[in-house]
């Protein structure tokens, strides 16, 4: 970094110009004196305030005190400090010897720092002097963004290219820099800071990349200001990338722009290189689930490293499509952390996970992502077309951000499964004769066989259980019976009945 803007102190410190303090450091604001200075100005007005900006250092001579009264001294320095005024400088020995002790009371009172000006300093050489400092501080602070961005660019090209670029964009601002994958999930950082402070940043790095849009923040942890800036295209989000600290000036700001420009297109090249994967991914879960896991293997091993060890689960999860690349790079991931326990690529019904028993991938995927999963038995691979489909039927089950294991679906029942639209609609179809017979003529055929099928069809149970008598039950089955044009002494009549009221119910 360069050194600092102009200030009052460096003004001070200059030997050439023989300024004074007229006043103590402790009767001052704190930090006054290291306030950064935007110009140096004179005048003589009672009144400048209307012609000055602010960050500015006002001279004068002191020709509109004549005569003035202390109260008048008072109000000129209040009107100096409400415009922003930096510090007031008093040019003696040109109209009066030293500083009118009504104006030093003043600005004792107000904290303004004071300043005595000789007469042998013009007042053209305090603001040549500043304006030379503020020229040469530009001049060290673009030498300084154009060294920086040397730098930045042969970092890039290490083999390393992202890590090393974060770590060179750490040392340049001398601070703390992390990088974040499409996931939220913290791939770089350069620098240190606390672990619940991380933790915080990285939640709502999280919630910025979740939106899906591209967005520039700035967030306050702990009493540290953070600049976050996504990284990717709307929609498309490869990242983002996170800097402590904030008041960036132009020169500061550039350099991070073409770091994020940097990372932006590197992650924005590895997109084709992803959709080959992608596609390989596809055609080895294909392999798999049609019996050939010895090609898939092979060819897994030669890219991302053997597949998990038998017995395995297979999840298929549904992913918000706005979610679908972050989902697939935190898989990659995982994959890369704990080589041999997860695999997966796209799928007929989804996405396809194959995991190490008892893996709790599939779950942190369903939260991470709002996805729905289905999660299959363990098997081995000989039977992951069976585990697959096990695991199809567990994702009927899901709703978003939970993952369902198919256990918990097969101990509802084989009917459980019936609970679908399309078989409600069979159901509804099945069911309709005898419901628009019960709504014409107030009977209760539905109800009937219901409780009829309930006692193994046998008409004294179900009568004693709807309270009626036994020819009453007969007839009605009967009826039903005629109604269906089926006949219910057979199983298979009854056993369609029954689903058909289990769907519909």
């Amino acid at each position: 970094m360069t050194d600092p803007a102009p200030t009052l102190r460096s003004l001070l410190t200059r030997r050439d110009l023989g300024l004074t303090l007229a006043l103590p450091e402790s009767d001052l604001t704190e930090g006054a004196l290291d306030a950064p200075l935007r110009w140096v100005h004179s005048s003589d007005l009672a009144d400048p305030t209307p012609f000055l900006a602010d960050d500015l250092l006002l001279l004068t001579t002191g020709t509109q005190f004549d005569g003035a009264a202390d109260a008048e001294h008072t109000g000129y320095v209040e009107r100096l400090r409400q415009r922003g005024v930096r510090g007031l400088g008093f040019g003696t020995e040109v109209v009066r010897d030293g500083i009118p002790p009504a104006l030093l009371a003043a600005c004792r009172d107000t904290r303004m720092p004071l300043f005595e000006v000789p007469y042998r300093t013009p007042f053209i050489a305090l603001a040549r002097a500043n304006a030379e400092a503020i020229a040469a501080e530009a001049f060290a602070r673009r030498t300084w963004a154009l060294s920086a961005q040397r730098a930045l660019s042969l970092a890039a090209l290490r083999p390393d290219g992202l890590s090393a670029t974060v770590a060179e964009l750490a040392k340049q601002l001398e601070t703390w820099v992390g990088l974040y994958d499409a996931a939220g999930m913290r791939t770089h950082q350069a620098g240190a800071l606390p672990p619940e402070m991380l933790a915080a940043v990285g939640e709502e790095v999280g919630t910025v990349l979740r939106r899906g849009a591209r967005a520039g923040s700035t967030l306050e942890r702990g009493g540290i200001r953070f600049t976050l800036q996504t990284l990717g295209r709307g929609g498309h989000l490869r990242g983002a990338i996170v800097i402590a600290g904030g008041g960036l000036d132009l020169e500061g700001r550039g350099v991070v722009t073409s770091v994020i420009a940097m990372a932006g297109l590197a992650l924005e090249q590895n997109v084709g290189l992803d959709r080959a994967y992608a596609a390989l991914r596809a055609a080895l879960v294909q392999s798999l689930l049609t019996g050939e896991p010895a090609l898939a293997r092979r060819v897994a091993r030669e890219v991302w490293g053997a597949l998990p060890t038998a017995p395995v689960t297979v999840s298929v999860a549904r992913v918000p499509s706005t979610r679908s690349d972050a989902a697939s790079g935190w898989l990659e991931l995982q994959a890369a952390e704990a080589r041999g326990t997860v695999f997966h690529g796209r799928g007929p019904e989804g996405l396809v996970v194959i995991s190490s028993e008892g893996s709790v991938v599939p779950r942190i995927l369903a939260t991470l992502f709002d996805a729905e999963v289905g999660v299959s038995r363990a098997a081995p691979y000989s039977a992951l077309d069976a585990a697959h489909a096990q695991a199809v039927a567990a994702l009927r089950r899901s709703t978003s951000g939970e993952a369902v294991d198919f256990d918990d679906v097969a101990a509802t029942g084989v009917l459980a499964s019936l609970d679908t639209a399309d078989a409600r609609a069979r159901a509804d179809a099945h069911l309709r004769p005898l419901r628009d017979h019960d709504a014409a003529h107030g009977t209760a055929l539905v109800e009937t066989v219901r409780v009829w099928l309930q006692h193994d069809a046998r008409i004294d149970a179900a009568a004693a259980a709807l309270g009626v008598h036994r020819h009453t039950v007969r007839a009605r089955v009967s009826q039903a019976q005629t109604l269906l044009g089926v006949d219910l002494a057979a199983f298979p009549a009854r056993a369609e009945l029954w689903a058909a009221l289990i769907a519909a119910r």
